[in-house]
């Protein structure tokens, strides 16, 4: 099945040609970029968030093989929905789903099921395929969506799915993530940290739970503890801070913001 885009000409530009303009300035030339199990993406609006995308993206070897893990926003479908088969459209193509990996992650993760309803107007995962496409044209993807969960499961999710990926050496793990929401430039950067410094540590169980008990409302902390645990299974060793920022270095006010983040594990 084919998935039309959603939020084309409304989170990114609805014309190939302003989309191609739009990418060509937000993914910087990166000489030396480096391989990696997984990268921390935001998905907001590319006026707002598509600079520190653009910059991970950039710094990471981009392969055949993306597996895209994004918070379910709409809360449709299942919880832990595999789109499975056919491809996702965007202004600059057609992106291939990767049949072969798919139903292999669903073979090894029984917590996972093939379902469509879950991505039907979800934008976390869609905004990241434009840069995939521009970084390696002709991958093909696999997007999971995923809603919140106990910490064991999603553990054990994370562990199932490494498990999985590191029988192929040729898969990039996109954990699609905003910080926090709606609280003031110096508050959302100070909750943030805490979480940040959480991912720098590989600790998803440490992620978990500040974000619990801290209250910072990352939405993608459900895809990203699930990255880093499937990332230890595959054997990563440190994370780095590709990039920090907020909606208001955008609209110029700092007194209700949205957090940022790029992070790149290897």
């Amino acid at each position: 099945m084919r998935r039309n885009p959603a939020v084309a000409g409304q989170f990114y530009p609805g014309t190939a040609e302003e989309l191609r303009h739009s990418l060509g300035r937000l993914i910087p030339v990166s000489r030396e970029p480096h391989k990696a199990f997984g990268i921390v993406s935001p998905h907001a609006g590319y006026l707002y968030s598509g600079a520190i995308a653009g910059e991970t993206f950039a710094r990471v070897e981009v392969p055949r093989r993306v597996v895209i893990l994004g918070p379910n926003h709409q809360g449709l479908g299942h919880r832990a929905g595999v789109y499975a088969g056919g491809s996702w459209l965007t202004p600059l193509g057609e992106a291939r789903i990767d049949e072969p990996l798919a139903e292999e992650i669903l073979q090894g993760c029984p917590a996972l099921a093939a379902d469509e309803t879950c991505h039907r107007f979800e934008h976390s995962l869609e905004v990241q395929v434009p840069f995939i496409q521009t970084r390696a044209p002709g991958a093909s993807i696999v997007p999971i969506c995923l809603r919140g969960a106990a910490l064991d499961e999603l553990l054990e999710l994370g562990r199932h799915l490494g498990k999985t990926l590191a029988r192929h050496d040729d898969v990039l793990m996109v954990a699609s993530s905003d910080m926090t929401h709606y609280e003031s430039g110096e508050r959302a950067r100070k909750k943030d940290m805490l979480a940040l410094e959480k991912v720098l540590d590989l600790d998803p169980q440490g992620l978990y739970l500040v974000v619990r008990e801290k209250g910072i409302t990352m939405c993608g902390v459900v895809p990203v503890v699930v990255m880093l645990a499937a990332a230890l299974e595959m054997g990563a060793q440190k994370a780095t801070l590709v990039r920090y920022g907020n909606s208001g270095e955008v609209t110029g006010d700092q007194s209700e913001v949205v957090g940022y983040a790029g992070v790149i594990v290897e």
